[in-house]
């Protein structure tokens, strides 16, 4: 069985976590099927106090934000490790709406996310 990747903890003490068990309840799936979305590189997940979390901005409504899964394929096809993903989706960027790439993706703005992360493989 293969390791999760898992990305550094680079995000603020007051970004919201939520431990694996609880993102498999929010999204009504087995902990077995979160965990392919992580090897998968559907999510993202750090290591808090020993457990393994995922941002809480990642999940609305009971599904992974839509966007959230091609742009980090994106900042891995531009040679993005899951840290730099991770600290380029919550860094403030006062030109997009929502102020982080990771708000503008939660407020329907995934394709000018998208744009922006394909610029950087250039």
């Amino acid at each position: 069985m293969s390791a999760i990747p898992v990305a550094d903890d680079v995000l603020d003490a007051d970004v919201p976590v939520l431990p694996l068990a609880e993102v498999a309840n929010a999204l009504g799936l087995s902990g077995n099927k979160v965990r392919q979305m992580l090897k998968d590189g559907q999510l993202i997940a750090v290591r808090r106090d020993g457990e393994l979390v995922v941002p809480a901005d990642f999940l609305g409504d009971g599904v992974v934000i839509k966007g959230l899964a091609g742009t980090i394929t994106v900042l891995a096809d531009a040679g993005f490790n899951r840290t730099e993903m991770l600290r380029w989706l919550f860094s403030r960027d006062e030109s997009l709406p929502g102020v982080t790439p990771i708000n503008a993706l939660r407020t329907s703005h995934g394709t000018e996310v998208k744009r922006r992360a394909q610029a950087m493989a250039f």
